[in-house]
């Protein structure tokens, strides 16, 4: 069957319209926007880019800051002036402490350990008693020495009476002289007996004095080897205790061979040579002394020679077989030229420094060093007293460019006076502690 050609076409919903209309407001809406943005960002000025203008990146402004040093203006810049003075000239070196003395002790006599005086790490003087073993069986021996010298002093008396006898009956022709000569060896041999008696007798009482142990130095006492009650031997290895002499006390150290010379000068004009010990670390003096003396022979492996300085050590701080550090003063460099060595740069030009002017520029100055010793530099050669160098901010300097001279110790100096004089620091001090009393007393 054909289709209708009379039927009306199909309508729309009713709901398409509207969201056909509110889908344009939102594309309408979001173009404004954007059209707003973009006027916004054209017409509204900026400003310039800090990074630029400061030469960053390699931008125009990069290229144009380096070009104009001189127009940012003088260079603030930290200086300090040559001076002529003193210069101390030292040795450092590494050294260990070793004991004046080291003495074993241990027992002359055989015996038993009876008696301990003494205390662990103990300070003793030479001659104190530090134990004793068992007297008893060497005072046996002196009586046994003594019966048997009091017996042949006893023969030798009557031998010497009997040959004063003889001699009487051979004046009177009543016996043969060979008799008395027999009588006068015999008397003879009386007195060797009793010599030997008598050296039997002193060994005895020696040996028995050898029951008493005493210190044979002063020094300090180590760890007790030997317990009382335990049998001692005179070969016994570790013996008693070890005693070392610390007061006075001496350092052994090394330095080259080429340092020798300037050494061995001084101790020849009889100078004295003063001596720092320091601590591992360098920083903390542990005690001050003199050279004692000088090895008699370099150490072909190292190239070293070996010194030997001494220290009273009234106070302990150095022990034996200690690790220090050695600074000797060796001479002084009188009226040397003396440099900050912050100053001191290193270039194309070698070593140089930056010399001010009288025009507060600054211009480049090769220099001769000398000796260094922490933050002080000698100038051989290229500086004179008074010259100004500067020691801070040379980074930003060339060759000519204008500075503006700061004097940090000038600084620093009117800074700590005027606040040292200055009515607020007090009255301020004063508000603080009073403040601080109320506290304390409201807490109470």
């Amino acid at each position: 069957m054909a289709a209708d050609s009379t039927r009306p076409p199909a309508q729309p919903e009713a709901g398409a319209p509207p969201r056909r209309r509110a889908s344009a407001y939102v594309i309408a809406l979001v173009a404004l926007l954007l059209i707003g943005g973009t006027a916004w960002y054209v017409l509204t000025p900026r400003a310039p880019d800090p990074v630029a203008a400061k030469g960053g990146f390699g931008g125009p402004g990069g290229r144009r800051g380096a070009g104009d040093a001189a127009a940012r203006g003088p260079l603030p810049v930290a200086v300090a002036a040559v001076r002529a003075e003193d210069f101390p000239l030292y040795q450092n070196a590494l050294g260990s402490v070793a004991a004046r003395n080291t003495v074993t002790v241990r027992p002359r006599v055989d015996g038993q350990l009876a008696r301990v005086l003494f205390r662990e790490g103990q300070i003793v003087k030479a001659g104190e008693l530090l134990a004793e073993i068992d007297p008893r069986p060497f005072e046996v021996q002196v009586t046994q020495a003594n019966g048997q010298l009091a017996r042949d002093e006893a023969q030798l008396v009557n031998a010497r009476i009997d040959v004063e006898r003889y001699r009487t009956l051979l004046a009177q022709d009543s016996i043969a002289k060979q008799q008395v000569d027999t009588q006068e060896a015999l008397v003879r041999q009386y007195q060797g007996t009793v010599e030997a008696d008598r050296g039997v007798v002193a060994n005895a009482k020696l040996q028995l004095s050898y029951t008493k142990i005493t210190a044979p130095i002063a020094g300090r006492l180590g760890l007790r080897q030997v317990d009382v009650g335990n049998m001692v031997h005179t070969a016994d290895a570790n013996g008693l205790v070890v005693i070392t002499q610390v007061q006075p006390i001496a350092v052994v150290f090394s330095i080259p061979e080429d340092r020798l010379p300037a050494v061995r000068k001084r101790l020849a004009a009889d100078a004295t040579l003063p001596v720092d010990a320091y601590d591992r670390d360098g920083k903390v003096k542990l005690a001050s002394g003199m050279l004692l003396t000088i090895d008699n022979q370099i150490d072909l492996a190292t190239g070293t020679i070996k010194l030997k300085a001494e220290f009273s050590n009234d106070d302990g701080a150095l022990f034996p077989n200690q690790f220090v550090n050695v600074r000797m003063h060796v001479d002084t460099l009188a009226g040397a030229l003396i440099v900050p060595t912050p100053a001191v740069q290193r270039g194309a030009p070698g070593t140089f420094v930056y010399r001010v002017n009288a025009n507060d520029t600054v211009s480049v100055q090769p220099v001769k060093l000398g000796p260094v010793d922490g933050e002080k530099t000698v100038v051989a050669e290229g500086l004179q007293a008074g010259d100004r160098v500067v020691i801070d901010g040379t980074d930003k300097l060339r060759d000519g460019a204008a500075i503006e001279p700061v004097d940090r110790n000038a600084t620093a100096a009117a800074a700590a006076a005027a606040a040292a004089t200055s009515p607020r620091a007090g009255t301020g001090g004063n508000r603080a502690e009073a403040k601080g009393m109320r506290r304390r007393e409201a807490t109470k």
